[in-house]
């Protein structure tokens, strides 16, 4: 319908009003006048909102991510509009049609509501003002006091703007105007993505940024602010003369980010300077060129890939040192530098993933020396760094009660024993649980498969001999100095290749009695095939050349519970003897093969009743075993929960395999390597939801020394929690602990304001009396604005009168949301 004619029909429909005596008096009604003129109005307004302003918005952050909302219901665009207002007047001689008091317009998902709207038939002009409220189909809110339009609805202007959108960004300024239908200018403007103070909505926002001008382009989806300043609590804090950034309506956009600032002694100062590029919908790139003070600029490179079924990326780095002698004597004296990283996932259906991990350097410390991707570590606690990359090609299944899990492994070794970390090509794990009962139990089975190949052996020393003289790290020394008695071989060279088939039944029931008999069975076998390199000393520890042998263990066993309940006015106690006996052949090859996997053992309350108490498939457990405990639960009415277990293990017949020593010692040293093994203990008390305490145990089961103790206690309230660790481990000379170690872990954080945050923790060698590492932090988080920062110190402490080596770290970010976000970090050692 053509503007001419929509105005025809409404003066038709205001005359024929007039004719009813009721259209030049002000007729005071709460009902709905629907005139053709108010679709005049309704096709000029929504022009409006659909040209409605958009605050600035950058990429958005990680650290304050707000779930994605769905797109309202489009509504039919069929031209019919709605008006509602308490009067409606048609002044022929200025001809002005007005609508009055409360007015209100729906159009096409469009809402306009204003205290009046006027339309001027010789001007062409559309005239709204009074508390004018306009949303939008998209959930925009603009507001505004007055707001002209022209009548081919391009050009205008609306005075004393506010503008909400739908993720909480606003945006207010003196006085707006269109042009062209694209362009709008906000003079005064001040954009921000903080909520008002709901006590003093006039108080400045946490931040905001004024501009002088500020220039919308919808076409393009950009915002640019001229003279603007940022504002903290109305306080400027920097003057920015020109800056750009996407309008809130855009979720990805190229252009630079802000930019990232570090130090180390190796590069100096450097500064990234970030450019995002949006190429595609399903693909972008980041380029990160680093301008350091002494090596020059380092290129870094990012390019991620969206698909159907998947995501990857990859990175890629480089560098033509300016000063190669800072790095004199490391692998890093080089001239130029650089690196590849790559990861990547698909599923091929819901249950079924492949990917990749890769990683290629130009020397193993380029990523330590320049804080980089794999190494670069987000300051956990007291800054544990990762000693190894990882490449690998991975595929993966999970069922209901099945998992399968293939993929081949090359480690890269940040600390340049490159030869002495594995080839792992591939390892395979396989499990499944029968959905339908076999003999009426549980049937399950799984398989291992692996095959790995290491250049060079690696040895450990565990005499203090052996660690002064360097018996067992010197590639010159004599290798009968490479003896079991003096070293732990860690890693075998050669290649090993193992494959292992398990098979287990068990069944549950419970007799008239109420006590609960579960019989199991398990057969496993293991096929293996080992080439061990025959360098010095190895020899000492394992048979050198090739060896295979197949090892078979049937295993049957009865575990028996009597559980006993108590029911008393204060609460229920459960008390439960539990008792586990394990038939079996003796453990064939013990401590004669390779053992890469099941190095890690600590016997306490968690594995008490477990069947094989190996961590591993390299080692698996033989001979006759009883396992005996009783557990006691009490549930207090008003004083919360508290667990005990207490136990032992006994050896009935066989070889006990864990006091078979292999090449690095497994079991020994353990408390499982005797008859009777040490006592366990564990108690476990949570009074209520505020604290838990936690208690671990491991007793000499004659001398009751203690062995093992661990105790933890945590606190949580509204403002702040704490937790507190204390360790005491006995020595253990068979695998190099030489001394008793004993310590404190304390660490807590408390919210000092509704969005400031304190964290601390440290720990405390008692032994050397001595604090070796701690790190404080303070952090602001609100739903606009983020501070973060750490600071962590770690003492290196050395035997004789060397004083301790000092190493420290620190890390500030800014983010400022839909805007901005700015990290700084640094790094610093060698400190006495």
């Amino acid at each position: 319908m053509s503007f001419v004619a929509v105005r025809q029909t409404a003066l038709a429909a205001l005359r024929q009003y007039a004719v009813a005596r009721l259209a030049f008096t002000r007729a005071r009604c709460a009902g709905s006048v629907v005139l053709a003129f108010a679709l005049t109005l309704g096709l000029v307004l929504a022009a409006a909102v659909d040209a409605a302003f958009s605050p600035a918005a950058a990429q958005s952050f990680t650290y304050n991510p707000r779930p994605p909302k769905p797109p309202p219901p489009r509504v039919a665009n069929d031209n019919q509009m709605l008006v509602q207002a308490t009067e409606v007047d048609y002044d022929y001689n200025s001809s002005r049609v007005s609508a009055v008091g409360n007015v209100q317009l729906f159009y096409n998902g469009t809402s306009v509501e204003a205290d009046k709207v006027i339309y001027d038939q010789k001007t062409k002009r559309l005239h709204a003002e009074g508390n004018i409220r306009m949303t939008d189909a998209d959930g925009k809110i603009t507001y505004a006091n007055s707001l002209d339009l022209s009548d081919n609805y391009r050009d205008g202007f609306v005075d004393s703007l506010r503008v909400e959108t739908e993720d909480q960004t606003r945006m207010a300024a003196t006085r707006a105007d269109r042009s062209n239908g694209n362009y709008t200018v906000f003079e005064n403007g001040v954009y921000t993505a903080c909520a008002p103070c709901k006590d003093n909505p006039k108080k400045p926002p946490l931040w905001q940024v004024k501009g002088a001008r500020i220039i919308h382009d919808q076409t393009e989806k950009m915002l640019y602010f001229e003279n603007a300043q940022l504002e903290f609590f109305g306080v400027p804090l920097a003057y920015i003369p020109y800056f750009s950034t996407p309008d809130p309506t855009v979720k990805r956009k190229s252009g630079f980010l802000m930019p990232g600032f570090s130090q180390t002694a190796g590069y100096g100062f450097g500064v990234d300077i970030p450019y995002y590029w949006a190429i595609a919908p399903d693909y972008d790139a980041t380029f990160t060129p680093r301008i350091t003070s002494k090596q020059g600029v380092l290129l870094q490179t990012e390019f991620r890939q969206r698909l159907s079924n998947g995501t990857y990326q990859v990175r890629l780095y480089g560098i033509d040192q300016l000063n190669r002698n800072a790095f004199a004597g490391q692998p890093g004296d080089r001239q130029f530098r650089g690196g590849l990283d790559t990861k990547g996932q698909f599923a091929i259906n819901d249950k079924w993933v492949w990917g990749w991990d890769g990683i290629l350097l130009s020397d193993y410390t380029f990523l330590s020396d320049y804080r980089l991707a794999q190494y670069r570590d987000p300051f956990n606690s007291f800054m544990s760094l990762p000693t190894e990359a990882i490449s690998q090609l991975y595929l993966t299944g999970v069922g209901s009660r099945s998992f399968f899990d293939v993929r081949a492994m090359h480690y890269l070794s940040f600390s340049g024993n490159q030869q002495t970390v594995p080839v792992v090509y591939p390892v395979l794990d396989y499990s499944n649980v029968l959905n339908h009962p076999v003999f009426g139990g549980e049937f399950s089975y799984k398989t291992n498969f692996v095959n790995l190949t290491r250049e060079q052996a690696v040895f450990d020393p565990i005499t203090q001999t052996a660690n002064t003289a360097g018996l067992c790290t010197a590639l010159s020394a004599d290798p009968r100095a490479r003896l079991p008695t003096q070293c732990l071989l860690r890693a075998t060279p050669g290649t090993y290749t193992r494959l292992t088939a398990q098979a287990e039944w068990r069944r549950s029931y419970t007799d008239p009695y109420g006590q609960i008999w579960t019989p199991f069975a398990i057969l496993r076998a293991d096929a293996i095939n080992a080439n061990v390199s025959a360098q010095p000393g190895v020899g000492n520890f394992l048979q050198t050349g090739d060896t295979q042998a197949l090892r078979l263990m049937p295993t049957i066993g009865l575990e028996y519970r009597y559980p006993f309940i108590n029911v008393q006015p204060w609460g229920t106690t459960t008390i439960e003897p539990i008792a586990q006996v394990i038939i079996r052949p003796n453990e064939s090859y013990a401590g004669k093969l390779p053992n890469e996997d099941a190095q890690s053992l600590v016997y306490d309350a968690s594995n008490l009743f477990s069947v094989d108490k190996f961590s591993g498939y390299d080692r698996v457990e033989g001979g006759g075993r009883a396992n005996v405990g009783v557990q006691a639960t009490t549930q207090f009415d008003r004083g919360g929960t508290i667990n005990v277990l207490f136990g032992q293990s006994y050896q009935l017949f066989g070889l006990n395999s864990f006091a078979v020593q292999d090449m690095n010692n497994t079991g020994i040293g353990s408390g499982l390597d005797k008859r009777a093994s040490d006592y366990v203990a564990r108690v476990d008390y949570s009074p209520n939801r505020t604290y838990t305490f936690s208690m671990r145990s491991r007793f000499d089961q004659q001398t009751l020394n203690v062995q093992r103790f661990e105790a933890e206690a945590k606190a949580n309230f509204d403002r702040w929690s704490m937790a507190l660790t204390y360790g005491n481990y006995a020595a253990d000379p068979a695998i190099g602990y030489l001394n008793r170690r004993e310590g404190i872990l304390g660490s807590g954080s408390v919210k000092v304001a509704p969005n400031w945050v304190l964290t601390g923790a440290a720990r405390w060698d008692l032994a050397a009396n001595k604090i070796n590492q701690y790190v404080i932090g303070a952090g602001y988080v609100d739903d606009c604005f983020v501070l973060a920062a750490n600071y962590v110190t770690s003492y290196n402490y050395t035997a004789g009168a060397t004083p301790p080596v000092l190493s420290h770290a620190y890390m500030l970010q800014i983010g400022l949301r839909t805007l901005a976000t700015s990290s700084t970090n640094g790094a610093g050692g060698g400190l006495q």
